[in-house]
């Protein structure tokens, strides 16, 4: 073979025919664009799709949800320690609050406790009356919306905590014995559960009463009259 037939060949390898035509002249029928655009009418080969590529845990998750589930654990974990925080840090504040407050009656009412005082020795002596027993019921009822609350009464029980002896009868009793307020020399006084002041009293030993629970006394209106407040 000469190298003009082995070149004639080539360029007949070369040429590519493409049936462009819209009817299909065998079958009659419609062609779709691109069905005969490749040579030999062969289907285009479909390029393979590259697929990601997931890790599973051993819980069968993916580790990107555990993460984001750790995170989400840890800064709800975070909202619920500052809101614990910030729960006693109000109530910190609070307590403060009232603390001032109680603080600021006590310092105004202990002002008031000699006039108060005076005003129980003048209601003991009968002298209580008139023009003097408007203004007294006045400073009373100033000093009991401060809160102010006296104790001590003749016969409750004696308690060095809110009672203050200045005399100590011994008594005729064998056996057991309680010691009780036999008489209130001058009253105490408190503000919620702190004590301005010690009630004066004068004690002594009887046999306990059976019939008779101890019992914290009830607290008096400041300024009433009463036996229990004598002059000493």
């Amino acid at each position: 073979m000469t190298d003009h037939d082995r070149n004639s060949e080539q360029e007949q390898e070369r040429v590519v025919v493409r049936d462009r035509r819209r009817i299909d002249p065998e079958t009659g029928e419609v062609r779709t664009p691109g069905e005969d655009d490749s040579p030999g009418g062969a289907a285009p080969v479909e390029e393979p799709v590259e697929e990601e590529d997931v890790t599973v845990t051993d819980t069968g998750l993916d580790p990107r949800v555990e993460e984001l589930a750790a995170e989400v654990a840890e800064r709800t974990a975070d909202l619920q320690r500052i809101s614990a925080e910030y729960a006693n840090y109000r109530r910190r504040v609070d307590r403060d609050r009232e603390s001032v407050l109680v603080g600021a009656r006590v310092q105004f009412v202990s002002e008031l406790l000699t006039v108060l005082d005076d005003i129980d020795r003048a209601a003991s002596h009968g002298d209580l009356t008139g023009p003097f027993k408007s203004v007294a019921d006045k400073v009373v009822s100033v000093a009991q919306k401060q809160g102010l609350e006296p104790f001590g009464s003749d016969g409750e029980l004696f308690d060095p905590s809110v009672h203050e002896a200045v005399q100590h009868e011994s008594g005729d009793v064998t056996g057991p014995t309680v010691t009780v307020v036999s008489s209130v020399l001058r009253r105490g006084y408190r503000i919620a559960d702190r004590v301005l002041r010690p009630a004066m009293v004068t004690v002594v030993d009887q046999a306990p009463d059976p019939a008779a629970p101890a019992q914290d006394p009830e607290p008096e209106p400041a300024g009433s009259t009463g036996t229990e407040s004598t002059e000493q």
